[in-house]
């Protein structure tokens, strides 16, 4: 190191008059190792810089070279690392922290020592030196090596030991040897001479100082003798301080004994202090008023303001019962008394409340019991209007208008004890599901009732859409078990219709032009004839089936929200709800079926959502059963009356969801939107069934093909119901099987058709096809709409060439063979040569075809297709013209060929284009 320092200070530093005090061989922290070395230098001239540089050997390694420098002043702290342990690392802070390894933990502590002192020679602005041994900073650092002086003055004080020894002469020194080296003329030519001047000068002095010391002998005895007086001065003090000692010792006794009485007195007022705390927080925390003590003795429970006291001493109760009790407390007899009173207060109370409810509920019951009001009954005063019956207090008020009753008033006055609920389920809780029981079986039969009677009227009301179904009740009034009978054989669960009903299932498929008799088919969605289903029946179908689902929804959101408000469920998500527990009879007598233990509901029930749906349940179980008995009614009606349903039950499924998605109503409803959607399944599969099943009359032409017609009205029926549906896709799907079903049959019927033509089946049936998707622009069927357009322009044409086929059938013939000699290799020009080719017997041919009969021909083909084609489609025209075109192209290739192989030989058809037209016009014209 020693010879690093020297070659460092000879080749960097003393060229920039600086002197290099300290060294440390260092790499940088966490990177490739690439040795450098940090010096620490100071300027030789005035004022004196203190700078760090970093110097590095060149790449060729045959010098160094100065590669960064910072100033000291600029330096903030410096990071050892660890003050107790070995560490070679250090962090030097300048304008951002510098991360270093040093070779040795002696050197880095060497080079942190010449920093340190360099900084408090040097530096006003001292610089933190962090996790650094205390002792490093007070010793001065070991020089590494030592180096004679001729060679430290050399490198300029290379070494720390420079820095040491070296020591600046003050002002004042500077003056006094600047004067004595005046007295001297030979200071500056001859130095040994002067330091023998000043050598002689020196023994004078020393022998002065010796001389001064003897005359003062006399003086230190005298100071002697004084030192002696004022030892025994001292000695006399010191008695007296003994005795005032031993005074202050008594003292000091008694005010210990004064001490520990005040220190008792003070913990005595200290235990008093607490005492008297524990006395308050008792009194309290544990005292209830007489005025609530007597509200829940015999508080009213009837009034608003009763309530109100029986709420605010119920809560008082609760708080007085529920106080965090200190240690010890528990042991009072007082407290023990005061929680007996509490205890005897809360049985109390509990059973005046759940008796109250209880009549309540049995009140609110047989409040709503007395007005009801039979199915015969009902339909008699509201039907019939006979009188004698009062429908404005009674239940044939909601059903006349198919409306549920509301239970508004119930729910409000019964809302006035949801308080009191509350604290009932957090201090009895077996008396709280009891009630929770007593509710929820009441309403259940309550809404039972109410519901089967409102889904009774609405089966009539629907029932009646049908004049089949209204033939049933002609007779009314009649009992009401022969009344039911007669609607359950309309919307019996299992769909049974009996008698009259069952001859509306056949299909009937008429070969008469009738197009409305034609489109039975698909029409006929509920198995029941057209001229019965019309569009006022479906409107009164989907009106009463909305009207349900509206009286619904509210009903069961209402119900749903009172449970929750009134029964707290939402602010204790683990109470077992009143289902769980085991019912011993029903109102009726009847033995209800087993419910789950108390332990498989607390595993099976996880969320409140779960016991409020548990509740719902149990209330309104009819629901979905009459639900799916409406359905399969309406079903049975029409089976039109599945696309109405499936876009209203979708409907109010979605709005369920934004309400609430786990709410019972959402859950029920998206349970029946299944068997919606499976009825409406069915009926598209029935009708593709029924397309499958189509047979043609032999004697008649096919025309248009019912199920055709019948796709059409469908269409326009569904598009008008599913215009703003939330399920649009389920339709879109329906429509593509029964269109690829429709293409799938009319192909079938016309290979199986033998009457009319197979190409004028298909070309009717798909222009009707055609026609209608572009109308109705349902945006799914684009394809099928081209593919209708491709086939029925393929059989168009296919049907003009082979009806019209070679009006002139012998000139036909003669050009097929001159084609066929043109194609042997004979020249166009030369075919006229040929012996039976020649002018001749082209002339002769010709003759046979005057325009008369040309005009005779194109009228019996018009009457034939005429024949052919049906009236519904109109394409008659279409047809003609076409063949008019067809017939043009043949004659203008004739032509052709006449020009091309008869060249200059002046022969020409009997009759022109223009004639051509005119017997076209004419023949249609006539027609």
């Amino acid at each position: 190191m020693t010879a690093i320092k020297h070659a460092l200070q000879r080749d960097i530093f003393t060229p920039n008059d600086e002197r290099l005090l300290g060294i440390v061989n260092v790499c940088k922290a966490g990177k490739k190792k690439k040795n450098c070395f940090l010096c620490a230098t100071v300027t030789t001239e005035r004022p004196v810089q203190v700078k760090v540089v970093k110097v590095k050997k060149s790449d060729k390694g045959d010098f160094y070279k100065r590669q960064q420098t910072w100033e000291l002043r600029d330096l903030t702290e410096v990071d050892a690392k660890d003050a107790s342990k070995e560490n070679p690392e250090f962090d030097l802070h300048f304008e951002k922290v510098y991360r270093w390894v040093a070779s040795s933990t002696a050197e880095k502590n060497s080079f942190i020592s010449c920093i340190w002192k360099l900084n408090q020679r040097y530096l006003r602005k001292k610089v933190e030196f962090v996790n650094v041994s205390s002792q490093l900073l007070e010793e001065l650092p070991k020089a590494e090596e030592s180096v004679p002086s001729g060679e430290i003055q050399s490198v300029a004080g290379g070494d720390e030991d420079a820095l040491d020894e070296y020591q600046e002469l003050s002002t004042r020194e500077e003056q006094d040897i600047e004067s004595m080296m005046g007295m001297c003329e030979d200071a500056i030519s001859n130095a040994e001479a002067f330091a023998e001047a000043l050598s002689k000068e020196l023994q004078v002095l020393d022998g002065a100082n010796i001389q001064s010391i003897m005359a003062s002998e006399k003086q230190v005895n005298i100071l002697m003798q004084l030192l002696d007086e004022a030892l025994n001065e001292v000695d006399t003090i010191e008695g007296k301080l003994s005795s005032y000692e031993e005074m202050l010792q008594s003292v000091k006794e008694q005010m210990d004994q004064i001490s520990q009485s005040n220190r008792l007195i003070q913990i005595s007022n200290t235990n008093n202090g607490k005492l008297l705390d524990e006395i308050q927080f008792l009194v309290n925390y544990m005292d209830l008023s007489k005025g609530h003590i007597r509200a829940l003795q015999e508080g009213d429970l009837t009034s608003p303001k009763g309530i109100e006291a029986c709420i605010n001493a119920s809560e008082a109760l609760l708080q007085c019962m529920n106080v965090a009790l200190r240690p010890g407390h528990d042991k009072l007899m007082a407290v023990k008394q005061q929680q007996l009173l509490f205890a005897e207060l809360r049985d109390t109370f509990a059973r005046r409340l759940t008796n109250h409810l209880n009549n309540v509920f049995v009140h609110q019951f047989n409040h709503f019991s007395h007005f009801k009001m039979t199915i015969p009954q009902f339909y008699r005063s509201s039907c019939l209007s006979l009188p004698g019956h009062d429908q404005s207090s009674t239940l044939s008020q909601h059903t006349a208008e198919l409306t549920l009753p509301k239970h508004n008033p119930l729910h409000r006055d019964l809302l006035r004890y949801a308080k009191l609920m509350e604290w009932l389920k957090n201090t009895q809780r077996e008396k709280y599901e009891g009630l929770s029981r007593t509710y929820v079986d009441y309403m259940s039969r309550l809404y039972e009732r109410e519901i089967k009677e409102f889904f009774e009227v609405a089966k009539i009301k629907m029932a009646g859409t049908s004049k089949e179904a209204k033939s049933k009740f002609a007779t009314l009034p009649r009992k009401e078990s022969a009344l039911k009978q007669e609607t359950e054989s309309l919307h019996g669960s299992s769909g049974k219709l009996t008698g009259s009903t069952s001859s509306l299932n056949k299909l009937t498929v008429q070969g008469s032009n009738s197009r409305r008799s034609q489109s039975s088919s698909l029409l006929d969605m509920g198995n029941m004839s057209a001229s019965d289903l019309d569009v006022a029946d479906r409107t009164k179908f989907d009106k009463i089936f909305e009207q349900v689902l509206s009286e619904l929804e509210p009903l069961c959101l209402a119900e749903q929200d009172f449970i929750s408000k009134f029964f707290k469920l939402q602010q204790h998500p683990t109470v077992i709800p009143p289902l769980a527990q085991p019912e011993t009879e029903e109102l009726d007598g009847s033995v209800p079926s087993r419910m789950p233990s108390q332990a498989e509901q607390r595993h099976s029930l996880s969320s409140e959502k779960d016991m409020v749906r548990l509740m719902m349940n149990k209330i309104f179980q009819c629901i979905e059963t009459e639900l799916n008995s409406l359905i399969a009614l309406g079903d049975k009606i029409d089976s039109f009356n599945s696309l109405y349903m499936l876009v209203k039950m979708s409907h109010h499924v979605w709005t369920a969801e934004n309400v609430d998605p786990a709410s019972y109503l959402s859950t029920t409803l998206g349970n029946v939107l299944v068997t919606v959607k499976r009825n409406f399944d069915k009926c598209i599969s029935g009708q593709i069934k029924q397309m499958e099943e189509v047979k043609i009359s032999k004697k008649s032409k096919v025309g248009i093909l019912s199920f055709v017609t019948g796709f059409e009205e469908f269409a326009e029926l569904a598009e008008t119901i599913f215009r703003s549906a939330e399920r649009r896709g389920d339709l879109d799907k329906a429509y593509v099987k029964l269109i690829r079903a429709v293409f799938i049959n009319v192909e079938k019927v016309a290979n199986e058709s033998q009457k009319t033509p197979r190409d004028v089946v298909m070309m009717e049936n798909f222009h009707h096809i055609f026609s209608t998707l572009s109308r109705l622009k349902i945006s799914c069927l684009d394809a099928e709409r081209r593919e209708a357009k491709h086939k029925y322009t393929d059989h168009l044409q296919s049907y003009v060439i082979n009806s019209l086929g070679q009006p002139l059938e012998k000139l036909n013939h003669f050009f097929e063979g001159v084609e066929a000699r043109v194609a042997q290799g004979v020249r166009e020009d030369e075919v006229s040569y040929q012996l039976a080719f020649n002018k001749q017997e082209l002339r002769k041919v010709i003759k046979e075809y005057p325009g008369k009969e040309v005009k005779k021909g194109l009228d019996n083909l018009y009457k034939k297709v005429d024949k052919h084609l049906c009236e519904e489609e109109s394409l008659l025209q279409v047809v003609w013209h076409s063949m008019q075109d067809e017939f043009i192209r043949q004659y203008k290739h004739f032509e052709g060929l006449i020009g091309r192989c008869y060249p200059g030989s002046g022969i020409t058809m009997e009759f022109t284009i223009q004639d051509m037209l005119e017997y076209f016009s004419s023949i249609a014209q006539s027609h």
